[in-house]
């Protein structure tokens, strides 16, 4: 007779053997009917799943992240279903779920068309609305290749042939289609109501180019349509904010094949970078770091002793001259340490903190560039800071304050933690890991932050924090980190004297705000839809002439509003009012400034923001008060 223990503590008793569903069924119908799994005894199971001792058991419904998990798994195999039914020929092979969905890979003698995937999203939705049982089975695992060897499905055998001899092999069968899964699924078809197909792609089978080329179809799923046509839309407006079109209208970049993940910033784009990189330099400056600048190519012995060479070789952009091998620098930290090698430290000089904007290369392959997002030449807002073992938590404590400072100066309030503690691999006493995880946690506990615990997460060297933003539209973007380092210092002969004259090393914390310059632009643009705030706007205001006769006068405002350090430029076009207006408010201009013959006359302007608001006319004095104030304010009127 089972005890099953449910979440709220409470217990209920049953005669015998019971399902998950049977558990669900006696708390209600209701929760029978969302049922789309079960945790039993911290494992997830099928509804079907039989418990014949005593248990704490979960109904798992599409409410949790675990359901949606089920929902879109459960989806990928209802689209092999449906492929199957359409196209016999084609053959199944994986088909996972990823970050707001699931793909399919599968080897048919054409490409999938459009059309297609119309027909396909058709007969899903016919087999969603049949709602057909879905049965978990096992299967003896030559057995199972030998079966689906019988449908002609020779990368399933291929998959189960490499599983160990003597393992069990789940299968699950709806309708007439069978697939390989270790489950759980939901009970029938008619859970999977709110999906959609979005496109094809290649991919290799095994992701290994020297394999085949498959076809990759992937589809979103959501455990309602309310949230696919959020989801949808969500997408719409990413569409629209992609950096790389707007990198090209704003004129801000490009990117070409003879340079592949390397960018040419036009003067926009550079313009935005410089007062990006000069923000940072004053928060650097204002918070006790001394800026400081490192070779780009650094003799392979340096690698070899700080042990990125035998880790990141690969990855390294590398030459020779003199008989010696040298590498472009993948990141700083092995250089910053030279520079705190240059005379002997007391523990009066600790903390030193050590930045720098340093440029680095690493060979990415060419399939995961992506816009300025992920690159081969990058440069990171990059410190370190020296500190003993007691000065890592209150130095733990002033980058975090900086760093909610810096986010919500550009426009992030929403910052997502997660503490990555010891690996299984890593080097250091418990004592000392003990101590420095401590130290970050209580660091994130004395301010009140919500945080997640990543056990065996860290570096190998050390502890670490990861800050993610959320965007606009919700995504989850990771830019800084604080890592602590017990490693590096020492390899590379880092000391100190302590104050009872010993020699120490030193704790070694790699921190950075931003991360990659880069990509930290690309989320800006995005996020910002490249309407920025004034204070970052390459073009702060344009200058506009009514007619001829206000030439002059337009570059006299041009010139007065210049000199006080604004980003002002004048459009002396020939044509219309009207046409310059539409043509500025395109280039996200916050201001537009227009000059007639009324406005020479009073020595004033007409003022429009890129919002469309009419500010009517200002003297000079006033609208650079106002320029003033908003650049002061970070996140001014016009940037709303």
């Amino acid at each position: 007779m089972p005890v099953i223990t449910l979440p709220d503590g409470s217990r209920r008793e049953f005669p015998g053997v019971v399902s998950v569903m049977q558990v669900a069924e006696s708390i209600g119908v209701g929760l029978a009917r969302a049922a789309l799994a079960g945790r039993v005894d911290g494992r997830l199971v099928d509804t079907s799943h039989l418990i014949e001792q005593d248990a704490e058991v979960a109904i798992i419904t599409a409410k949790q992240p675990e359901g949606l998990e089920i929902i879109r798994h459960s989806t990928a195999h209802l689209l092999a279903e449906a492929v199957k039914s359409l196209y016999p020929s084609a053959q199944v092979t994986i088909g996972p779920v990823v970050e707001d969905g699931f793909y399919y890979d599968f080897a048919f003698e054409r490409p999938f068309t459009p059309e297609d995937l119309e027909a396909i999203e058709r007969k899903m939705a016919e087999l969603s609305a049949a709602a057909l049982p879905v049965a978990r089975s096992v299967m003896p695992r030559d057995e199972a290749v030998e079966y689906f060897s019988g449908l002609g499905e020779r990368y399933k055998a291929e998959i189960i042939r490499e599983i160990p001899a003597g393992e069990v092999i789940s299968l699950y069968a709806q309708g007439d289609f069978v697939d390989l899964c270790r489950g759980p699924h939901v009970p029938h078809t008619g859970h999977l109501k709110a999906f959609k197909l979005m496109r094809v792609a290649g991919a290799y089978w095994r992701g290994d180019s020297r394999n085949e080329m498959l076809q990759r179809i992937y589809g979103t799923a959501w455990s309602d349509k309310k949230s696919l046509d959020d989801y949808l839309h969500r997408l719409e407006e990413a569409e629209k904010r992609d950096h790389r079109k707007l990198g090209k209208q704003l004129g801000l970049f490009h990117l070409q094949e003879e340079a592949p993940g390397m960018v040419f910033w036009h003067p926009n784009g550079w313009t935005l970078w410089q007062a990006v990189e000069q923000y940072m330099r004053d928060v650097f400056r204002d918070n006790g770091y001394q800026e400081i600048r490192t070779p780009q190519v650094v003799s392979r012995s340096l690698w070899e002793k700080s042990g990125h060479w035998d880790k990141f070789a690969d990855e390294m952009f590398t030459t020779q001259a003199d008989e010696r091998d040298y590498a472009i620098k993948p990141m700083n930290c092995p250089c910053h340490v030279q520079v705190y090698n240059q005379g002997l430290k007391s523990y009066r000089d600790l903390p030193l903190r050590l930045a720098e904007f340093g440029s680095c290369h690493r060979n990415e392959l060419s399939g995961v560039l992506h816009g300025v997002m992920r690159l081969r030449s990058f440069t990171q807002d990059d410190a370190h800071i020296f500190c003993s073992d007691d000065q890592i938590q209150p130095e733990v404590s002033l980058f975090i304050d900086l760093l909610f400072r810096v986010y919500a100066d550009f426009g992030f309030d929403q910052v997502l933690i997660k503490l990555s503690t010891r690996p299984e691999k890593r080097v250091g006493s418990d004592e000392v890991w003990d101590k420095a995880e401590a130290a970050l946690a209580q660091a994130l506990d004395a301010k009140g932050l919500e945080w997640q615990l990543q056990p065996g997460e860290g570096a190998f060297y050390g502890p670490k924090i990861e800050f993610s933003l959320k965007d606009c539209l919700g995504r989850i973007w990771q830019c800084g980190t604080i890592q602590v380092d017990f490693s590096m210092p020492e390899r590379l002969g880092a000391v100190y004297v302590a104050e009872d004259s010993s020699r120490r090393t030193p704790v070694m914390l790699h921190r950075a705000i931003l991360g990659s310059m880069e990509r930290f632009l690309g989320i800006l643009i995005e996020h910002h839809a490249g309407f920025f705030p004034f204070w970052l706007a390459p073009v702060q205001a344009v200058v506009m002439n009514i007619t001829d006769r206000q030439a002059d006068y337009a570059r006299r405002v041009v010139e007065t509003l210049a000199v006080q350090g604004f980003r002002v430029r004048v459009d002396l076009r020939n044509e219309k009012i009207g046409f310059k207006i539409r043509d500025h408010s395109m280039q996200r201009v916050p201001y537009l400034l227009v000059v007639g013959p009324k406005e020479e006359e009073s020595e004033t302007v007409s003022v429009r923001t890129q919002n469309g608001a009419d500010l009517g006319a200002l003297v000079l004095s006033d609208l650079a008060e106002r320029f003033r104030k908003e650049a002061a304010d970070k996140r001014g009127p016009s940037g709303e």
